[in-house]
């Protein structure tokens, strides 16, 4: 089934195709589709900012996409910078610095306070309009510094046990993180539907057919 991923994020779009591909997904780009239209994601919930997404470039298309919204939540900070992660300190300030911004928040937190999670929505639109809806998280902290150099976003002062997401390989990541559980979730509903006969997947030669 070929799905277009609603996202301009290399990294997001990495971890896309290397979960969903294995499963049967032919995934590609809004950059390879050639698509170019404003998403404006001013939604005050994971969930509600993936549909915004996946339907915007739905509604472009009329093909079938799949979008996520996501972000990290800090207990100290009473869920923040939550919906905002990407937009934290303002959408121009580079990303090492709202890791910097984020960590100077939290100075003075103690160990035991600083719990956080990453959370996940996922919104997938069929060719014919049908909506699926999919949430994961994954509970770690935040450290006091950052490490690693794999993965993006806040991975480098997300911990999980004695490491950063960013020390983390590719593989032992997408089984544990909230993108990776909420696709997995996502592959396994989409999969029974189409096994039961009420989702059908076509492939492109049978288009205009």
């Amino acid at each position: 089934m070929k799905v277009i991923v609603a996202t301009g994020n290399a990294g997001k779009m990495r971890e896309f195709r290397r979960i969903l591909e294995p499963l049967g997904f032919q995934v590609t780009s809004m950059k390879e589709e050639g698509i170019d239209v404003p998403i404006v994601e001013d939604g005050t919930t994971f969930a509600e900012n993936a549909r915004i997404k996946a339907m915007t470039v739905h509604q472009h298309t009329g093909e079938a996409v799949i979008a996520d919204d996501s972000g990290i939540c800090v207990d100290a900070l009473g869920g923040r910078p939550g919906v905002y992660s990407a937009r934290y300190g303002g959408e121009d300030l580079p990303h090492p610095e709202k890791i910097k911004l984020l960590l100077s928040e939290l100075r003075d937190t103690p160990p035991e306070q600083r719990g956080a999670r990453y959370e996940c929505a996922i919104h997938f639109v069929l060719a014919d309009g049908r909506e699926y809806a999919f949430h994961a998280d994954c509970p770690g902290m935040v450290g006091y510094e950052t490490r690693g150099q794999n993965g993006f976003g806040y991975d480098p002062i997300f911990y999980i046990g004695e490491r950063s997401f960013a020390e983390y390989s590719d593989e032992e990541k997408d089984r544990i993180s909230h993108r990776g559980k909420a696709l997995r979730q996502m592959a396994e509903e989409i999969g029974r539907r189409v096994e039961s006969g009420e989702i059908r997947v076509t492939n492109p030669s049978e288009k205009g057919e």
